[in-house]
């Protein structure tokens, strides 16, 4: 049986858009599962008070498990561009193996960006926007349609792009951004 799993920001015993989080679960679960069932999360959440925490729903059917993780963020620097026409990776499946061995191509860079048919799409963990002439462009084709890129793009801080790896020069900044870091620009340093 196939599994999924959401990440959710959990601050100070505060859940973060967990609205996002419900329309991508209950979206996965009805195109692979034969159910029209909505779940909620908020009743099922008993988060830590204090602190940031990582919180992991783990889902096929049904929710099979919650855990609270202390959250400590990747530092992140540098860039490598890595290419797969093949990868998919549409809903935020729990076998990540095919993102893992991408990432494993990093050589010395901190984190990757995935580019699929010459166009640049998400890194390993997370949806990118790159800064162009003060607009942030994200790519038109992610891999996965995250849920802060979603927010972002519905109160117009993002705009859709096809976003070609060989302009890669051309941006000022670069953006990571999923449930846990929000909007963290960096500088775009690909090596």
């Amino acid at each position: 049986m196939k599994r999924f799993f959401e990440t959710i920001r959990i601050e100070n015993g505060e859940a973060y858009h967990l609205d996002y989080h419900e329309k991508r679960l209950n979206a996965t679960i009805q195109y692979h599962f034969t159910t029209n069932r909505r779940l909620e999360l908020a009743p099922l959440l008993s988060p830590p008070r204090k602190g940031l925490y990582r919180c992991k729903v783990i889902y096929s059917d049904h929710i099979e498990s919650i855990e609270y993780f202390p959250y400590r963020p990747r530092s992140i620097h540098s860039f490598k561009l890595v290419h797969s026409d093949s990868i998919e990776y549409r809903y935020k499946s729990l076998d990540r193996s095919a993102l893992d061995t991408l990432f494993a191509r990093r050589g010395k860079a901190d984190e990757i960006i995935i580019v699929q048919n010459g166009l640049l799409t998400d890194t390993s963990i997370a949806n990118i926007a790159l800064l162009y002439k003060n607009s942030w462009l994200t790519p038109q084709k992610p891999l996965l349609p995250g849920t802060t890129r979603e927010r972002l793009l519905e109160r117009k801080k993002l705009q859709v792009a096809q976003i070609e790896a060989k302009d890669i020069t051309k941006f000022e900044k670069i953006a990571i951004m999923n449930a846990m870091i929000d909007f963290c620009v960096k500088d775009l340093y690909v090596v």
